[in-house]
């Protein structure tokens, strides 16, 4: 029998279980020719997606210059609030990472990750990119994995997209 006491409690207290374990964060966009990941706020994340998106349009795919005039609309109190959301954005040139407060990050050695399980995915892109011969999709796909072994927030599920 359920105890639904428990189940009332931890939808009120929220964060304790996992809502939606499959869901997909990553996506193409702008014909197919970039890819966006996103972590944070749900909400957050959909409305710096859709900003980026439009400015993507506006500015014919120039991931950067996209980048950067989202990042000036929030310097600029163009956006009425920041956004609790992060993104990575990557075309076959670029690989930023794009805050909902305005940062534009250019990551080193050309390896980023973002999300509760983004520093354990990160250390492990950096170690494998500099020793072993991996393709880029095999270390993507291993630094998910190793993040979902140790962080609680993080799950196995991965959808890897190839630009």
């Amino acid at each position: 029998m359920i105890d639904y006491k428990i189940i009332d409690e931890k939808i009120m207290t929220g964060y304790e279980y996992i809502m939606k374990g499959n869901a997909v964060k990553v996506r193409r966009i702008f014909n197919e020719k970039v890819i966006i990941g996103f972590a944070g706020s749900v909400a957050d994340a959909f409305a710096l997606s859709s900003r980026f998106e439009e400015l993507l349009q506006k500015f014919s795919g120039n991931l950067m210059r996209s980048a950067v005039e989202l990042a000036i609309g929030f310097r600029d109190d163009k956006y009425n609030r920041k956004l609790d959301a992060l993104m990575i954005v990557a075309d076959k040139e670029k690989l930023l990472v794009i805050s909902g407060t305005g940062e534009v990050i250019e990551p080193e050695h050309g390896v980023c990750a973002i999300g509760s399980g983004g520093s354990y995915a990160l250390a492990a892109g950096r170690a494998l990119v500099g020793n072993t011969s991996l393709t880029a999709k095999e270390i993507a796909t291993k630094c998910i994995e190793i993040a979902s072994e140790i962080c609680v927030f993080t799950n196995n599920h991965i959808t890897c997209e190839e630009i």
